[in-house]
């Protein structure tokens, strides 16, 4: 008998029986465990900085159109429906938004602020979709309305 043929037949032999596999398929299961876990929790952190990226546009949009607004009474319907508009494309429902006037007044100088609140998924992955609620997203943003606008009464104090 050649060593080669007594090494097959030994390893023959050794590959039938369990010995030395203890500990390797609860390894396994934990391996497989934590690769889960970690997934989901990369998708909760990417469906919190997508919401951000979502509510922060709704709030900039709402301030842009509140501050270009040709007057008073138009000026917070057209800032809710271009927050609308940003939530929509971003793929978010502008129903669950909250939309408020942190401080608002229609006239030269003034200082214009919006903050959008939102529920993010708890997961968000790409075939299954948004599963769950998290917590609130909360973004704000604010500007000035122009100093120098025509059809605005006064005169300006803030240049």
């Amino acid at each position: 008998m050649s060593s080669f043929e007594s090494l097959r037949s030994a390893w023959r032999r050794h590959s039938r029986d369990e010995t030395g596999f203890a500990g390797g398929a609860d390894g396994l299961v934990f391996g497989l465990l934590i690769f889960v876990v970690g997934t989901l929790m990369a998708g909760n952190a990417w469906a919190v900085v997508d919401t951000k990226l979502a509510a922060d546009a709704a709030a900039r949009q709402a301030v842009r159109t509140y501050v270009e607004a040709p007057n008073a009474q138009s000026a917070a319907n057209d800032a809710q429906q271009s927050a609308d508009d940003a939530l929509s494309s971003y793929g978010r429902s502008p129903a669950k938004a909250t939309l408020s006037v942190v401080s608002a007044a229609f006239g030269r100088c003034v200082r214009v602020t919006f903050e959008v609140r939102y529920r993010a998924p708890l997961v968000e992955l790409p075939i299954v979709g948004s599963l769950g609620l998290a917590e609130s997203v909360t973004a704000q943003h604010s500007e000035l309305i122009d100093p120098y606008r025509t059809a605005l009464p006064g005169t300006a104090t803030c240049a």
